[in-house]
């Protein structure tokens, strides 16, 4: 009996861009998700896959990009983007998966993919670790002109820290990027615990109210399951167009 070709996904640990060959079906959706999840965790910016060696044999395997993008979709500095040999022209055509960005050959998919803008750090959950995550979102909120979201951004990331520190007890990583005029943030740690918000606590709980001030300073936020762990992200406007958005 035939043994099923697998998609393996290869790393070039030097550029943005991810390889993946042979075959994804739906066995295999699940493994690749990850990979690439992984991989955006990894490193900062938009992501290049080359799809040139992969067959793609359901629609199952084929919405997994579109799936990855949505779920970094909030993250600060990341995207996915496709090199696919199939794809007609910009935009993508019937070949490439629905909205995720596709083009026919890699040097196309790599001028539109460069580093954006970002602040990174590494911390151990010690009780220092809020102010330096602080001291990072100053910094930046001064660097890309930003300076009525320093507040709100320092309230975030301080729950948000302080929540590894308490419960995850892990490493995490810091990261950061303006897009257009909102700032996005995230911390990435290695607990499989997921943060929840159930609305206002009664004044009676004590402590509990890190989420509730998250979601009051931030325009939206969330979690994202990853391999070895999660992510946790918000994204944070000036209060103007937050109100003009809804």
């Amino acid at each position: 009996m035939p043994t099923r070709e697998r998609c393996l996904v290869e790393v070039d640990e030097s550029s943005s861009v991810v390889r993946l060959t042979g075959v994804l079906d739906a066995a295999g959706a699940d493994a690749v998700r990850n990979a690439l999840l992984a991989r955006l965790c990894d490193r900062p910016g938009p992501m290049v896959a080359d799809l040139t060696g992969l067959r793609v044999a359901d629609p199952v395997g084929r919405g997994v990009f579109a799936e990855v993008r949505r779920e970094v979709a909030d993250w600060p500095a990341a995207d996915l983007l496709l090199f696919d040999p199939a794809v007609a022209g910009f935009g993508g055509a019937d070949a490439a998966p629905a909205d995720v960005p596709a083009w026919p050959t890699l040097d196309d998919a790599l001028a539109v993919a460069p580093l954006a803008a970002v602040l990174t750090i590494e911390l151990a959950p010690t009780v220092g670790a809020a102010r330096q995550a602080r001291e990072l979102v100053a910094t930046g909120c001064q660097r890309w002109e930003m300076p009525t979201l320093a507040e709100p951004a320092c309230i975030a990331i301080t729950e948000m820290v302080n929540n590894v520190v308490a419960h995850a007890r892990t490493p995490m990583t810091i990261r950061l990027a303006p897009r257009d005029s909102a700032l996005r943030v995230a911390v990435r740690d290695h607990s499989p615990r997921r943060p929840s918000f159930a609305g206002l606590a009664p004044p009676t709980r004590a402590g509990g109210r890190g989420m509730l001030l998250i979601d009051t300073v931030a325009n939206r936020w969330g979690s994202t399951p990853v391999p070895d762990g999660k992510v946790v992200w918000c994204v944070l406007r000036p209060e103007d167009e937050a109100a003009a958005l809804g």
